[in-house]
């Protein structure tokens, strides 16, 4: 076949047919773009300014190191402000950790010359203590930032936990001092504590509307009210269940300035059998909802099942709840009965029960339910059938796995997606996976 190709091309195309075959390819390009623009194309030095801003915007970080050593404007936008306002340091030891750590070499420049032009910063840093010192001694440098969102994130624990409190809080106190302008901030498993909060709202009262410090051990309430008292635009807060109190709630209830979106709160058990949950009155939520009326109280659960008495005892205004482990039918019996303001309700596992009784409870009274996802549970058919139909079109998300699906006698899983298709108001199948 190779023999008799080559066959062809000699008894059809001679040298200078071909030559003049290329010179009217080129002619023809030329007359559409031009002879000067075809050679200018080429010269990938050449390409305006805006193009290679864009392509660098999208190119990952390690990439756009390499593509500035192309040439010397290359180079030059490549330390363009714009492309230094947003950036993640991933800090990791090799030996422990998956992640790519930012070259140190990089780290240093950026210091030196984007410090000031960094707004959106996070550290994303392994469990070892090595990296999470590397991430304070970078924030100790940044005496020209003006940062606006700062984020810590532990890949795995402890991490920043095992940085001493005061060279943590040493680190923290250089950016709140220097920026002036931190609106959000997520500061999870650190040893963040109360006069570091202090000298954070001595300095950013004005523009501070998020603060996230789930375990944060060493905040009290008292660090808590010091934030709510001064920053009168702070709309979102997210916490630990510790440190939440009725007097923690009635004081949030009583300042005039703080008007509160959302409240996270994360009720998490390291620990089973050995911590003993309070419960908070139902008037000390009243008195946050009456505050805040549209507020958004969020509960993530990390617990096992002997640790829920506390919870749900009477009316709570949850509106969103998120089981990580498993729950009992009389958990979930008690949030149709108790949770009227529930809008999502997600439950990674329960057993091998069905939960019929109280998937129809739930859709009877929490009649703001929009979204809801179960993983390793069991409701038959026929009664996620009459849950689906009791919630109808309100229903945006709903996320079940078909092995949580029992099929009985009136209704096959061929035939459940169909019915629930109809309830909805549009086409729905069961998950393979969970979504959430």
């Amino acid at each position: 076949m190779k023999r008799a190709r080559q066959k062809v091309v000699v008894e059809n195309e001679a040298p200078q047919t071909s030559q003049k075959s290329k010179k009217q390819k080129t002619c023809l390009y030329g007359s559409v773009f031009g002879e000067s623009d075809l050679h200018a194309s080429m010269d990938w030095g050449s390409l305006p300014h805006h193009v290679i801003l864009r392509i660098f915007q999208f190119l990952p970080l390690v990439d756009r190191a390499r593509a500035s050593s192309v040439c010397r404007r290359w180079n030059e936008i490549f330390h363009i402000p714009d492309l230094w306002r947003r950036f993640e340091f991933e800090l990791s030891q090799p030996a422990t950790s998956y992640l790519k750590s930012t070259h140190p070499d990089l780290i240093q420049q950026i210091i030196k010359r984007h410090a000031d032009h960094l707004q959106y910063v996070s550290f994303k840093v392994d469990s070892s203590t090595e990296s999470a010192e590397a991430a304070c001694d970078i924030l100790s440098q940044l005496v020209n930032c003006s940062i606006k969102t700062l984020g810590l994130i532990s890949t795995a624990k402890p991490s920043f936990m095992n940085v001493s409190k005061a060279h943590f809080a040493s680190a923290l106190t250089v950016v709140f001092v220097n920026s002036k302008s931190l609106s959000s901030i997520k500061i999870d498993d650190t040893p963040l504590d109360d006069p570091s909060l202090k000298v954070l709202v001595a300095n950013n009262s004005d523009t501070l509307k998020l603060l996230k410090m789930s375990s944060c051990p060493h905040v009290s309430p008292a660090g808590i009210l010091c934030v709510a008292d001064q920053c009168h635009g702070l709309k979102e807060l997210a916490l630990n269940y510790y440190i939440l109190s009725d007097e923690l709630l009635l004081a949030l209830s009583s300042e005039k300035h703080v008007d509160l979106e959302h409240l996270r709160i994360d009720v998490v058990s390291e620990n089973p059998g050995q911590v003993e949950f309070h419960t908070i009155k139902k008037q000390s939520w009243d008195a946050l909802v009456k505050h805040s009326p549209k507020v958004n109280i969020v509960m993530y659960f990390f617990l096992y099942e002997e640790e829920f008495d506390a919870f749900f005892r009477e009316e709570t205004p949850v509106t969103h709840l998120y089981f990580g482990r498993a729950v009992s039918k009389a958990m979930l019996g008690r949030i149709g009965m108790n949770c009227p303001r529930l809008i999502e309700l997600v439950v990674c596992a329960n057993g091998l029960q069905p939960l019929d009784e109280e998937l129809i409870r739930i859709a009877e009274r929490c009649k703001n339910l929009t979204a809801m996802g179960l993983g390793e549970c069991e409701v038959t058919c026929r009664g996620f059938i009459e849950f689906v139909k009791m919630c109808g079109g309100r229903l945006t998300q709903l996320s079940i796995m078909e092995e949580v699906l029992i099929p009985d006698n009136d209704y096959s899983l061929d035939r459940l997606h169909l019915e629930v298709s109809k309830h909805l108001g549009r086409m729905w199948f069961p998950d393979m996976m969970p979504t959430w």
